[in-house]
C-alpha cells in the first residue's frame, strides 16, 4: 500500500469528493477544516466506551497474567467500578465488551455500593471472587477478573476458534480472495473429529468452506503441518479453491 502524502490525499480528494461535487475547492489545500456538530455528539456514549475500552484493557491484561489466548472463550469476566453509575454505563455495553474479551458472562460491581467504608485491595477484592479468577488492577482504581477455569466445552470452542485461525492463514498462503468458496481438508487425532462435529457449521462459515473433508488433500491443494490441541497430536490442514 502506497503511503499516505498529500499527493495521495489530493488524489483521493479530487476523485471522492470533486467528481461528486463540483461547487468543491479545486483543491484539498484549499477546502475549510471541518467542524464537528456538538449537537451530534452522545456524550453518554462517549463516557461509556471509554468505559469499555479500560474495561477491556484490563481484561485482556487479566487474560495475559492467565496465559489464555483471546481466542479461546472463557465463562465470566468481573468489572470493578467507581460508582452505580459506571456500572449502570458498562451494562448498557456489555455485549462489546463480551465479544472484545470473547467471554460469555459479565459481573459488573460498583466500589462505592460493594463497599461502603475503607477497604484492602486486592485482598477484598479477591474475597468477592473464586480462587480460579485472576485479577487485574490498574492505578485509577478499576479492576478486572477473568475466570480462568476452561471447561470441556469451552475448549472445544477455544479449539474452533483456532481451526479457523488457521484455515484463514492458509486461504491467505494460497493467495486466495476474500470471497472465494473452498473445501477445507483435515487429518487429524479423533478429537478433532470430535469438535468439528460440534462446530463444524460455525468452521465452514467463518472459513467459505463447502465442505470439511476428512482425509489426504488432492494434489494442488494448500496444505499444511502442525500440532493440534494441548497433547500437540499431528494435524494436517489443506484448502482448495472450489
Amino acid at each position: 500500500m502506497a503511503p499516505f502524502t498529500p499527493f495521495v490525499a489530493e488524489e483521493m480528494y479530487q476523485n471522492l469528493v470533486r467528481s461528486a461535487d463540483s461547487e468543491a475547492p479545486e483543491s484539498v489545500h484549499l477546502a475549510e477544516w471541518p467542524e464537528a456538530d456538538a449537537s451530534q455528539v452522545d456524550g453518554r456514549l462517549m463516557d461509556d466506551m471509554q468505559l469499555v475500552m479500560r474495561v477491556v484493557s484490563l481484561g485482556r491484561a487479566a487474560r495475559s497474567k492467565a496465559a489464555i489466548k483471546v481466542r479461546q472463550p472463557l465463562s465470566r469476566v468481573s468489572a470493578f467500578v467507581a460508582t452505580a453509575a459506571h456500572a449502570e454505563g458498562l451494562r448498557r455495553q456489555a455485549g462489546q465488551v463480551l465479544e472484545e474479551l470473547n467471554v460469555k458472562e459479565l459481573q459488573v460491581f460498583a466500589l462505592s455500593e460493594a463497599f461502603k467504608g475503607p477497604f484492602e485491595r486486592p485482598k477484598d477484592l479477591l474475597a468477592m471472587l473464586t480462587p480460579d479468577d485472576v485479577l487485574v488492577e490498574d492505578d485509577a482504581g478499576y479492576a478486572v477478573a477473568v475466570n480462568a477455569s476452561v471447561t470441556p466445552e469451552l475448549a472445544d470452542e477455544g479449539l474452533a476458534r483456532e481451526l479457523v485461525h488457521r484455515i484463514q492463514n492458509l486461504r491467505k498462503a494460497a493467495g486466495f480472495d476474500i470471497s472465494d468458496h473452498i473445501t477445507t481438508y483435515y487429518q487429524g487425532p479423533p478429537s478433532l473429529r470430535a469438535v468439528l462435529a460440534k462446530h463444524g457449521d460455525y468452521v465452514r462459515q467463518e472459513t467459505l468452506s463447502e465442505e470439511l473433508v476428512e482425509g489426504a488433500p488432492p494434489d494442488g491443494a494448500h496444505a499444511e503441518e502442525s500440532a493440534f490441541g494441548g497433547d500437540g497430536e499431528p494435524l494436517v490442514l489443506a484448502v482448495q479453491r472450489v
